[in-house]
């Protein structure tokens, strides 16, 4: 079997041009396909991950897709920059590696977790997650206390009993709160503001469901320390990207507050993640298969975590490619927490770009049972989407 075409494409999702899926789907001549997400479908560079995957896609044109790690190295080699490389090629390697497994899965007829060495568990708890925008269909803006707490509610009503929030997106009025300030030591206003909303927040949902709090990198180390040590006193389950994620600084805050640390989503491959594991700093990783270097490398790193008792939760905020892809390898490791259940999955213009909407019940996800990855594109984004085609007349 070969590689005889690679169809790169940007989704356009209907009344939300902010949110920009990448994804490929490589074709073969014995008449199989495989769908790959680079997951920069938010902030700014997915036409970078367009160009990535377009580019990449001409060094395996005539490769035997069954060769997933062989593809791996040479991508990550032969192209000057895979070497130390960051979210945009690994975003690029990403997605053809997710398309190769899927393919691989169908090639065989089974689902992907029976090639990552097979389930571990048959469903997977999730949690509800970045809450300060909403549950439910599109994305809304949560600014009173009162809305945070309501908003809490409803995900635990649902069977969920573990939700995640970034408390210092937004400010009472709506506004968000810019780097100028965010990225210092906090004055007393934002840090009773960030007090108020998560002891709402806790005494909405009680003291048996698991509360993450977020930062997404906004808060330097210091505020960051600030901020954890107001919330510990609140039971909290993990706090992610309390800073930029360096090994440092990371290790700083993990130091100096009492919460767990997550982080992950912008640490890339296994050198990425090694000065973590090896200092001490992170207690749970979130590597994102649309980024970290796709299946093959996610794999590794959570195998890594493994050797050093680190806890695996697959970042997900994508298309729901990513989604089933995440499922899959957190079926298989020994270090699974916990899945992501971004609101963005909650999303109609999100979920009608596949043919599979998987969706928690009960706070529970089932994994995927249908060859490959277990899910495809919809006759609606294939029809709509911006695409490039790479073959063999075009090496």
């Amino acid at each position: 079997m070969k590689i005889i075409s690679v169809e790169v494409m940007e989704l356009k999702p209907r009344n939300n041009p902010r949110w920009r899926p990448v994804v490929c789907r490589i074709n073969t001549d014995e008449g199989l396909s495989g769908y790959g997400e680079a997951a920069m479908a938010y902030g700014v560079g997915a036409s970078a991950a367009f160009g990535m995957i377009k580019d990449l896609s001409r060094m395996i044109i005539d490769k035997d897709p069954l060769d997933n790690e062989v593809i791996w190295d040479r991508l990550y080699k032969a192209t000057f920059w895979g070497q130390n490389g960051g979210p945009v090629i690994f975003s690029g390697i990403s997605a053809i590696d997710m398309a190769l497994w899927d393919i691989k899965g169908k090639a065989f007829n089974v689902p992907l977790y029976r090639l990552l060495g097979g389930k571990r568990r048959e469903k997977l708890r999730s949690y509800a997650s970045q809450l300060q925008f909403g549950w439910g269909d599109g994305l809304t803006s949560v600014c009173s206390t009162e809305d945070y707490a309501a908003v809490a509610r409803k995900a635990v009503a649902e069977g969920y009993d573990a939700i995640k929030i970034d408390f210092f997106t937004y400010d009472r009025d709506g506004k968000n709160f810019t780097s100028e300030e965010a990225t210092r030591l906090l004055k007393p206003y934002y840090l009773d503001l960030i007090e108020e909303r998560v002891a709402a927040v806790r005494e909405a949902i009680g003291p048996k469901v698991d509360l993450i709090i977020e930062a997404h990198s906004v808060t330097d180390a210091q505020a960051a320390i600030q901020i954890g040590k107001r919330a510990e006193k609140y039971n909290i389950f993990a706090y992610e990207e309390p800073t930029t994620p360096t090994p440092k600084i990371t290790k700083l805050v993990a130091e100096n507050v009492k919460i767990p640390i997550a982080s992950g989503e912008r640490i890339y491959t296994r050198w990425g993640y090694a000065p973590y594991f090896e200092n001490g700093s992170l207690a749970l990783i979130q590597p994102d298969l649309g980024t970290c270097g796709g299946i093959t490398e996610g794999k590794k790193i959570c195998d890594m975590a493994y050797a050093y008792d680190v806890s695996v939760q697959a970042h997900v905020c994508a298309s729901p490619l990513s989604t089933a892809a995440a499922l899959h390898l957190e079926a298989v490791i020994p270090n699974f927490c916990i899945h992501e259940h971004h609101v963005i999955n909650l999303a109609s213009f999100n979920k009608e770009l596949c043919l599979y909407d998987y969706q928690p019940v009960d706070g529970y996800f089932r994994i995927p049972e249908i060859p490959g990855l277990g899910n495809e594109l919809s006759p609606y984004a294939l029809e709509t989407a911006d695409r490039v085609t790479i073959s063999r007349s075009k090496k």
